[in-house]
């Protein structure tokens, strides 16, 4: 199923299902989790980013507990899109008591000058703010929609004003091709990029390792997604157990677990985990308790791939 489809199907499965945020119960952490540098911003996140689909489809109330509670135990990267259903609304007044003190992301799928600038307006609008720390090209992953993007009337034009402005700080793109990627950061200097990494998709399809260096040679900063997702969903599985994710997910809790970390022990600066609450808690739980693999734990997490198909390809145009 296409990703955007899947959205929008899943919004109204989670409505259906009452699904709800249980309310934060975590005190104050002894260690809030770690932050890292974020390439040549000089920015520092959270090496655990709270992505908005976490709020999707919640009440004022379970948002803002959320909110709070990741707040309290260390996070201040938040990263949202406005294909994510009504997250921008959930996470805009959840998250305005703090706003001064988070790094707050935010994505637009308009590829022209116009519909890029009313995604950028309508957002902050949305979100509460006067700015936006990053904003991001959302899936930059055809090689047509880049040239659309940088050429002219694309949405590069968008961006650069609106740096300009002050109502952005620094440009990025998310992608789910290898090959755009690629071709993104040789065609621009942008200042981040966020893609899948992920032990099943290093190792079944080779995907990843080669943004990551690229990535690095461009001292960008890098952020993650998929960590903790496995493989597809089974075509005849029209329920599951994790209604806000279109992939299939680890299994919870510990090959989760030890798909994240493997994820945190590569040179990037933070995952974001699944919108699904249940693996959000858990991203948290080893955020503030993080350490690298250990080589017995690799070689159980890696055996667990092998064979198992991978959510994205080398070559996917999609």
């Amino acid at each position: 199923m296409e990703r955007r489809t899947f959205l929008r199907n899943a919004s109204i499965a989670a409505i259906a299902s009452g699904s709800a945020l249980k309310s934060a119960t975590a005190s104050a952490p002894a260690h809030p989790i770690a932050r890292r540098r974020l390439g040549s911003t000089g920015e520092e996140l959270s090496i655990i980013g709270f992505g908005g689909i976490v709020v999707m489809n919640e009440t004022s109330s379970e948002s803002s507990s959320i909110v709070a509670e990741a707040v309290d135990r260390g996070i201040n990267y938040f990263d949202v899109a406005p294909s994510y259903g009504d997250a921008q609304e959930r996470l805009g007044p959840a998250l305005a008591p703090y706003r001064n003190k988070c790094f707050l992301a935010c994505k637009t799928e308009g590829r022209t000058k116009d519909a890029s600038r009313k995604q950028l307006e309508e957002s902050l609008r949305l979100l509460k703010t006067d700015h936006l720390d990053l904003y991001q090209f959302h899936a930059l992953t055809k090689m047509t929609e880049l040239d659309t993007v940088l050429g002219p009337g694309g949405a590069m034009e968008t961006m650069e004003a609106a740096r300009k402005e002050g109502k952005i700080r620094f440009i990025g793109f998310s992608v789910h091709s290898a090959e755009t990627a690629l071709a993104a950061m040789d065609r621009y200097h942008f200042d981040t990029i966020l893609f899948p990494l992920n032990w099943v998709l290093v190792t079944q399809a080779g995907f990843g390792p080669q943004i990551l260096e690229k990535a690095q040679e461009k001292k960008m900063g890098i952020l993650a997604l998929k960590s903790m997702a496995k493989t597809v969903w089974p075509a005849d599985q029209k329920t599951h157990s994790a209604p806000k994710c279109w992939y299939q997910p680890a299994a919870f809790p510990h090959e989760a677990s030890l798909g994240l970390r493997w994820t945190l022990s590569h040179p990037i600066t933070a995952a974001i985990p699944p919108g699904d609450e249940r693996y959000f808690r858990l991203a948290m739980d080893v955020a503030q308790n993080y350490k690298p693999l250990d080589a017995n734990e690799e070689q159980t997490l890696l055996a667990g791939g092998k064979g198992v198909e991978p959510i994205f390809h080398l070559g996917n145009d999609v």
